[in-house]
């Protein structure tokens, strides 16, 4: 920083993305303007935790003595309504870092998915870009700040254009802002109505009441007071509490606007002592699916909070949103000592256990709840299947799947429904439900009436990888190793018969050595199939490869070396039976049997302008087959 920008106003543009999401808030038309003071005072409590957090390892911060407090001070007379925090307060770099860009991968998407929102508070509640929705009810905002510790006050200010002024405080400024942040709106015409104390008592009431520090009111006339209950909500006794008091506690220390799915409230005593207070959303948050799987449960110690990200779950329950707070860890715990404290890693799996405990409950006492967790967020929770192996069993029981029976099935009615001599539990993984069930893969199993697991997220081609069985039944890919359901009876067992006599088949030995010597390397082995009944062909792994779709998925993001897949020919189609008779169109023949299995995968034909001559001229030609 140069002598002149320590003493002198700088304008500077917003980041890209920034600038976007400022023209959607000036011009919004969303209803729920309210969430402006619900975030700008979520900021403020996080910047009151952070003041003593960093507290704890330097004192002097807070050698005023005075704890951490929010204000809220309206003045009707110049249509201002100002927030202001005696938390960590920011330095210049701090101001342009936090308010002038967004550090989040998914801001594009983000930016998409608001635009065609028709009311888009949620969506920023769940992305924390909550700062800027103070642009959808003032034209000007000017944020005054002191970072802790320090003797320069910065002032940031911007009218919600393409850019903004960072200039360094007056003596006035100084003289005001001891330690903290105040930020002034300036509020439009239509927004005055923020200005009336009601107002603002019904939004705190409404979002804010569990924050941990004092919101205090500061009337144009009359005395500051507090306008929320600041209690750490989960240090109180559940009996105390109503369902409104959790929803309210789950909107405030989530963000968020939908109602709590599940609630898990209790405290836990003996070796180690601690408080937990989690909830299961009832929608997506907008981060999901973001690279780094962060959980956003918060660590407390003794009321103070220490960390949002300290990895108190595994990745696969990331959506749960909550606290916990221990009585034994250390104030001064830091956050690379929490990735290998003992009693954190204990505290860790015994609220696991609970978390998962839970969720079994719900399946079994209210499925219909269940169901929402489920919908929301069945594709996280399968990621445990493949990386907790501790708790693979109890995953298993909790998953439901789309199958060839019905939707929400689970393993459990899976297993009660087998057919007589089936020793296995069959799936086939692929993109879309329905193209699985058209899916020649599946006929003979149909023709038995066996159920198929139908798996169509993404995780599922990994952890259907991992050798897995529940109650004794092993899990069986149709699209991987050898198939015989040659013991289950067929549904119908004399149309079979029927069709057999039909049509005897063709040559096996000599039609599978026509079209190994045509293939050549594009297969690792041609043979006939168990899998097949009224189609001609389909491609499969051998027993000891990978899945198909995880081959798939794996050469999408050019991770390992494919292998080669078996080509299965249905001995009893006409198109099979009449290559060992087509010399001339045996090669033509072959090939369309690894093309329409390929694309029957959801693959496209190695070489599509050949695929698309040869089809065409076996048409012109009238080969009747």
């Amino acid at each position: 920083m140069t002598a002149d920008t320590a003493t002198s106003a700088q304008s500077q543009p917003f980041q890209a993305e920034v600038a976007e999401l400022l023209h959607l808030m000036v011009h919004s038309v969303y209803s729920e303007t309210d969430i402006f003071l619900r975030e700008l005072i979520s900021n403020a409590s996080d910047a009151c935790d952070k003041l003593r957090y960093e507290a704890i390892a330097a004192p002097d911060l807070m050698a005023d003595g005075t704890p951490p407090k929010i204000r809220i001070v309206p003045d009707k007379k110049a249509g201002a309504l100002s927030v202001i925090d005696s938390g960590i307060g920011m330095d210049r770099q701090e101001l342009i870092d936090n308010l002038g860009t967004i550090a989040h991968s998914g801001t594009k998407s983000f930016l998409s998915r608001l635009t065609e929102a028709k009311d888009g508070a949620g969506l920023i509640g769940q992305f924390g870009v909550g700062f800027y929705a103070a642009f959808m009810v003032a034209d000007r905002i000017v944020v005054t700040s002191r970072r802790a510790g320090t003797d320069q006050v910065w002032v940031w200010s911007s009218s919600g254009g393409s850019g903004f002024e960072i200039a360094p405080g007056s003596e006035e400024d100084e003289k005001r802002i001891t330690r903290g942040t105040e930020i002034v709106l300036h509020l439009k015409e239509d927004a005055k109505k923020y200005l009336e104390t009601y107002e603002i008592e019904r939004i705190v009431s409404a979002y804010s009441d569990n924050i941990q520090f004092p919101i205090e009111l500061v009337p144009e006339e009359g005395e500051p007071r507090q306008i929320n209950s600041a209690s750490a909500l989960w240090q109180r006794s559940k009996s105390e509490l109503t369902p409104e008091d959790y929803k309210q506690a789950y909107r405030a220390i989530a963000g968020a606007f939908d109602d709590p799915a599940m609630t898990l409230h209790y405290r836990a005593e003996g070796r180690q002592s601690y408080a937990v207070l989690l909830f299961a959303p009832s929608t997506k948050p907008f981060d999901l699916f973001e690279p780094s799987r962060k959980g956003k449960v918060k660590l407390y110690v003794r009321r103070v909070f220490i960390a949002d990200d300290a990895d108190l779950l595994p990745a696969y329950l990331r959506f749960i949103r909550g606290v916990i707070d221990s009585e034994d860890l250390p104030l001064n715990i830091s956050r690379e000592m929490l990735q290998n404290n003992p009693q954190l890693a204990q505290i860790r799996k015994a609220v696991t256990g609970r978390v998962i405990g839970e969720l079994e409950s719900l399946s079994e006492k209210e499925p219909e709840v269940f169901t929402k967790i489920w919908d929301a967020f069945g594709s996280v929770i399968k990621e445990g299947l493949w990386e907790d192996y501790e708790r693979r069993e109890k995953l298993l029981a909790l998953s439901r799947f789309t199958t060839t029976s019905g939707e929400k099935r689970s393993l459990k009615q899976y297993v009660e429904d087998l057919k007589t001599n089936q020793t296995e539990i069959y799936y086939l993984t692929g993109e879309s439900v329905d193209r699985l069930k058209s899916n020649p893969k599946l006929e003979s199993a149909t023709a038995r009436g066996i159920e198929v697991l139908l798996l169509t997220d993404p995780v599922d081609a990994f952890w259907t990888s991992a050798p897995l069985d529940f109650g004794g039944k092993p899990l069986k890919s149709l699209s991987q190793g050898d198939v015989d359901f040659g013991l289950i009876p067929l549904l119908d067992e004399k149309s079979q018969e029927d069709k057999d006599k039909e049509n005897p088949g063709a040559d096996e030995a000599a039609t599978i050595a026509v079209i190994k010597d045509t293939l050549g390397e594009r297969v690792s082995d041609v043979r006939a199939s168990q899998r097949l009944t009224s189609s001609a062909s389909c491609l499969v792994a051998g027993g000891d490869g990978r899945d198909r779709a995880l081959e798939r998925l794996l050469a999408q993001q050019n991770r390992g070396v494919g292998t080669k897949p078996i080509l299965e020919i249905n001995m009893r189609h006409p198109l099979v039976a009449a290559i060992a008779g087509a010399s001339g169109d045996a090669r033509d023949l072959s090939f369309l049997l690894l093309e329409q299995a390929q694309i029957l995968d959801g693959e496209l034909p190695e070489d599509p302008a050949a695929f698309a001559s040869r089809l065409n001229q076996l048409v012109l030609r009238g080969l009747k087959l």
